[in-house]
């Protein structure tokens, strides 16, 4: 008892010695590459903002449909400025929302400022990338009347957002050589989303490439480039979007 008296005040520096690894890890994120930097200036296309998310806005038309894009875990924000670009420059807002030590559930329900702060947009669709993904899931589990489409990008609900009973469009889109996000985790969890959800899968796409971040690791190496992985992301999330647009007002 004299030891554990003697030691008892480690116990509370072993707790901040944690807590602070964990910051620390949490906070270094995967640097954009740039190609993504690139793409966070404005043109007369798209209009872009970054001081509080990063909003890409298209210049010469007033979108009716918006999505919310959570960033995978540990990924910088930036890291998916060119596919929200690209889906900014098709007619759609686009808002990619950073997350406390860059990791989303801590702030699954932040979609909801997003959508208060942009009262014109008819139609939401919220989605992201792996962890990003999964909590945009939570979100749309838990607001249903304030979602209309769902994007999972390498990324699929936990079992505790059953979404298989909701009116969301959703698409999934995932990579065959995908190390984190495999094809089996993808296919398990079929029962939990809407059954009209469109499954799209890349052929020879894999986990880092759904952003522009660089390798990651327990990720495999992909077949295809990442700008044809890239191309495929945005035209199967268009599709989502569109079906959002055609519901009308």
């Amino acid at each position: 008892m004299r030891i554990l008296k003697r030691w008892w005040w480690l116990l509370p520096l072993a707790l901040i010695l944690v807590l602070g690894g964990f910051v620390i890890w949490a906070g270094t994120a995967a640097a954009p590459m740039p190609e993504a930097l690139a793409a966070l200036q404005s043109d007369a296309q798209v209009e872009v903002e970054t001081d509080h998310w990063l909003v890409f806005r298209p210049v010469v038309e007033d979108p009716a449909v918006g999505l919310v894009l959570y960033p995978g875990g540990r990924v910088d924000p930036r890291a998916y400025a060119p596919a929200a670009r690209a889906l900014a420059e098709e007619g759609y807002l686009v808002v990619i929302v950073p997350m406390p030590l860059n990791l989303a559930f801590f702030a699954p329900d932040r979609a909801a400022e997003v959508m208060a702060a942009f009262p014109e947009i008819s139609h939401w669709a919220v989605g992201g990338h792996s962890l990003g993904g999964a909590m945009s899931a939570r979100f749309a589990y838990q607001n249903p009347e304030a979602v209309q489409g769902l994007a999972l990008w390498a990324a699929y609900p936990a079992s505790t957002d059953d979404l298989s009973s909701h009116s969301l469009a959703t698409a999934s889109v995932y990579g065959t050589r995908d190390g984190l996000a495999t094809e089996d985790k993808i296919a398990a969890s079929r029962p939990l989303l809407p059954a009209d959800t469109s499954w799209v899968a890349i052929e020879g796409g894999n986990h880092a490439q759904f952003g522009w971040y660089g390798p990651q690791s327990g990720d495999n190496p992909a077949a295809i480039s990442r700008e044809e992985q890239q191309q495929q992301i945005v035209a199967a999330t268009l599709v989502l979007l569109s079906g959002l647009a055609d519901q009308g007002p």
